[in-house]
């Protein structure tokens, strides 16, 4: 994978003496607001949001090749992280515009690619909903999207980071039907993003099954979606639809179920502790750590 001189420190600066990415990441806006009001019993402000996060970018950071904060809440705490970690922040607004269909998302309007790396940025962050299954009406304004933040990261050579979180209209994410549909959003979203037009550098996927479907599953809920051999080769067959590094992310999903995959934890500020000991499906073997409301990423650096 060739990597120009700007993107390579960027990688650099996130990345541990071993060229592996250990971030821990606390870029959640809207949830954590939700979580920490209802943890708290009051409402939540700028002050304790800032603070929740200068927390744990002081207690996490000295664990962790880098962290993922957003310009809003995060630039204060982003100088309370331990001089090893670098930085990565994130460009979109969150969540998205419930009113018109397609879940499209926005970027925060008083920033720009140039101004984050300006900020202090190593490597840019976007979060995108994504159906393969959405119309081309949708689905045309979204690659272009991506591609007009791809072209911002060439120009100001730094680090595109892609998350995707997949979703079909009209089902329950969190239900069978969609856990057997899964697996080809997944791959399909991951093949798409994967192309050399877009300009991602390292994809963020969610993992291609849901554990609650798994036959067997210390959390298997009774319905089954697939086996656990079928499982583990989904994680396998999805990877190899990714043509650009990628991470999996664990949405705060423990490795009760006996997986060994390349899993991260990410879309979950649960205050849960995970830990992961995978043996990578398409890349080398890491240690992924999650907790305390964060949560951590481990894959190889690209090199030169």
């Amino acid at each position: 994978m060739k990597i120009t001189p700007g993107k390579l420190a960027g990688m650099k600066a996130v990345s541990d003496k071993r060229g592996v990415i250990a971030a821990a990441a606390m870029d959640q806006r809207g949830s954590l607001q939700k979580a920490l009001a209802k943890e708290s019993g009051r409402e939540v402000g700028d002050v304790m949001i800032e603070e929740f996060k200068s927390l744990v970018a002081e207690v996490l950071t000295p664990h962790a090749s880098a962290i993922l904060l957003d310009p809003e809440w995060g630039l204060g705490p982003s100088k309370k992280r331990a001089k090893n970690a670098g930085l990565l922040l994130a460009y979109e607004k969150t969540g998205y515009d419930a009113s018109t269909p397609g879940r499209q998302g926005d970027l925060l309007n008083d920033w720009s690619v140039q101004r984050l790396k300006e900020a202090g940025a190593d490597c840019i962050k976007i979060l995108l909903y994504y159906a393969p299954s959405d119309p081309p009406s949708i689905n045309t304004q979204k690659h272009a999207w991506v591609e007009r933040i791809g072209d911002e990261c060439r120009a100001n050579d730094i680090p595109f980071f892609l998350e995707l979180i997949g979703y079909e209209d009209g089902i329950d994410e969190k239900g069978l039907e969609y856990a057997r549909k899964k697996p080809a959003v997944v791959a399909q979203s991951m093949s798409e993003f994967s192309k050399d037009r877009y300009g991602v550098d390292v994809l963020k996927v969610e993992v291609p099954i849901n554990m609650k479907f798994v036959e067997g599953s210390a959390v298997n809920s009774g319905e089954i979606a697939y086996t656990r051999k079928e499982a583990k080769k989904l994680f396998l067959s999805t990877a190899k639809a990714a043509k650009k590094p990628f991470i999996y992310l664990s949405a705060g999903v423990s490795n009760a179920g006996g997986m060994t995959s390349f899993l991260t934890g990410e879309r979950a500020p649960s205050g849960v502790a995970v830990s992961f000991s995978p043996r990578a499906a398409s890349t080398s073997s890491n240690t992924a750590r999650a907790g305390a409301n964060a949560s951590a990423s481990a894959l190889p650096m690209p090199t030169a």
